[in-house]
């Protein structure tokens, strides 16, 4: 691809919590259409990180540039897909009003508004759920619905903080591929971060590696991996099990990336 050029640009961003320092000097480009996995040990600011992004906590230092502007706040062009979907969905609220509501942000029609959601729904398998309430669907379910919600925004940029975290291993699975699915049909640019180390592989184009005290990127890795994957095959492919092991080793205190999984990170 040659040099990244960044639709999300980071520059020496740090945060602190009175004077503990959670965050120094992250610089991180994403390219248009990337999906790039965080991943790091429990305390390094994955979480802080995202929510600098998002605009819901103003960084100590440091600034943050989408589609060229400068960003102040929460900008319009983001969406965010939590862990807890049961705080993030409005039980009062069918399903279909759920994923419809921040689109009168967009300034459409309740028509329009209705016929985005029920499109959004369709995308991720929930075609016939719109008349249900959120306390009628799964755990798994319920996050199809905030994914969903994010999809139809049509957002440049789609955050996701540990959003598989809260539901079964085999549910987990399945909104991994969905995310990919959604990746690929949408072109969507995306940030998840997750503390599990062979999702982080799994669904990235991308994978950056934080560490702790203060949190700061450690390596970024390219994933080598085919664009269409399968939770069978893919993880029992060479580079899948190669990836993976680098990753923990960096998570778990290793010094640096392997020469090899990081040689020329511009070319991704």
């Amino acid at each position: 691809m040659g040099e990244v050029s960044g639709m999300l640009e980071i520059t020496g961003l740090g945060h602190s919590y009175g004077s503990h320092r959670v965050l120094n000097d992250i610089n991180l480009k994403v390219a248009q259409g990337e999906l790039v996995s965080i991943v790091g040990p429990s305390g390094c600011g994955k979480s802080t990180l995202l929510r600098c992004i998002a605009g819901l906590i103003q960084p100590t230092d440091g600034g943050i540039v989408l589609n060229g502007t400068r960003t102040q706040g929460v900008p319009d062009d983001l969406a965010v897909v939590f862990q807890d979907y049961s705080r993030s969905l409005f039980p009062w609220l069918t399903v279909r009003d759920n994923v419809a509501l921040p689109l009168r942000r967009r300034g459409m029609g309740k028509q329009g508004r209705r016929a985005a959601a029920q499109q959004a729904l369709e995308s991720v398998g929930l075609g016939d759920a719109g008349r249900k309430y959120p306390w009628q669907l799964s755990g798994g379910m319920q996050q199809r619905v905030s994914i969903a919600r994010a999809l139809a925004y049509r957002p440049s940029l789609m955050l996701m903080d540990e959003p598989f975290g809260s539901v079964d291993a085999q549910t987990r699975e399945d909104l991994e591929d969905l995310v990919l699915r959604v990746h690929r049909d949408a072109g969507m640019t995306m940030l998840l971060v997750t503390h599990d180390i062979d999702e982080s592989v799994y669904v990235g184009d991308r994978v950056v590696v934080l560490a702790r005290n203060p949190g700061r990127i450690a390596a970024e890795l390219p994933v080598g991996l085919p664009s269409i994957r399968d939770q069978i095959e893919t993880r029992g492919m060479p580079e899948f099990v190669r990836l993976r092991t680098e990753v923990g080793r960096l998570v778990r205190g290793g010094a640096q990336a392997d020469p090899v999984a990081t040689d020329d990170l511009n070319t991704h």
